[in-house]
């Protein structure tokens, strides 16, 4: 992680003052690096830190790091791990050129690996982008709301993770036979993660959370806790989530974002949360028993405590 740490900071280096400040915002406000831990744990199933590895690790941080550049600017979030987003900072335009030249710099780090790794980064891009889209426009008439939204989850965040895990697989020269479960395993966890985070975006604790409480609510950006709230059925739910939808629309027209404040305290005590909460434990179980075909030793009880860590971050 070392290697990878300081790798990036020299992959995202340009000459361009204006544009080096851009690209490495984010990258220095901080972050899990929880993409390229993954990888290079799975590769100990195979020959260990090959560079081959090191890149692709760097790779998927990047192609996440353009991603949050992005999602901040359509989301309209202020916040992003605890300072102004980049858009906030340096305006739409810069940011989303910024997105685009961090996907850039993780392409060239795969296209040094051949074709698989190509049709990796393709494959992954393509999802995040489909993810993203089916998330603007939202279900058809006749779609199962809860589904839909899991499958975006499983696009925008699930697929990411899961190249992580198989990277690993892949440019160790590990056995081909983990590459699947290492895959339905980051995808998985990978829900799990997001479907967390939903629960989390309802917390008052800022400082925690390094993101202006409900922010992806105040947005109109569906969430599994509002989700399940409008299929309930009582008169307390009905008008909650009436208020809420109000509370939106007047936000979306510059109503100050404070109003949904209450709103979205009652939301955090209600019963669709702790179902969320819920929901997330199924999802990394099934991530830990896709783990089953994995050689038992410290690789697979790490993925396994790492699921569990997931699904343990609300509580």
């Amino acid at each position: 992680m070392d290697m990878v740490e300081s790798q990036l900071a020299d992959d995202l280096r340009v000459t361009d003052v204006l544009i080096d400040s851009a690209s490495r915002y984010l990258y220095e406000a901080g972050g899990k690096r929880v993409r390229p831990m993954l990888a290079i744990l799975t590769a100990q199933l195979g020959e260990g830190n090959t560079q081959a590895v090191i890149e692709a690790a760097k790779a998927v941080e990047l192609t996440h790091l353009g991603s949050l550049y992005h999602d901040d600017v359509m989301d309209a979030a202020d916040v992003r791990r605890g300072v102004p987003s980049a858009h906030q900072v340096w305006g739409n335009n810069i940011a989303i050129l910024t997105g685009d030249l961090l996907f850039s710099r993780s392409s060239q780090l795969m296209a040094k690996h051949g074709i698989r790794a190509i049709r990796l980064q393709a494959d992954t891009f393509e999802r995040l982008v489909l993810g993203q889209l089916h998330e603007t426009v939202g279900p058809r008439e006749g779609q199962d709301p809860m589904a839909f939204y899991l499958q975006v989850l499983a696009d925008k965040t699930g697929s990411l993770i899961a190249a992580a895990a198989q990277s690993g697989i892949i440019f160790s020269n590990a056995p081909e036979a983990y590459e699947e479960p290492v895959r339905i395993f980051g995808e998985k966890v990978g829900v799990a993660f997001q479907l967390l985070d939903d629960v989390i975006d309802l917390s008052d604790d800022a400082e925690e959370t390094g993101k202006v409480p409900g922010t992806d609510l105040r947005a109109g950006v569906p969430t599994m806790p509002l989700l399940l709230l409008r299929a309930e059925t009582d008169e307390a739910s009905r008008t909650l989530v009436a208020r809420i939808d109000d509370g939106v629309a007047r936000v979306a027209d510059g109503a100050d974002p404070a109003i949904l404040d209450d709103d979205i305290t009652e939301l955090r005590g209600h019963p669709a949360t702790r179902r969320t909460r819920e929901l997330a434990q199924q999802w990394a179980d099934e991530a830990i028993a896709a783990l089953d075909p994995l050689p038992r030793g410290p690789v697979r009880e790490a993925l396994r405590r790492f699921a569990e860590a997931v699904s343990d971050r609300s509580q």
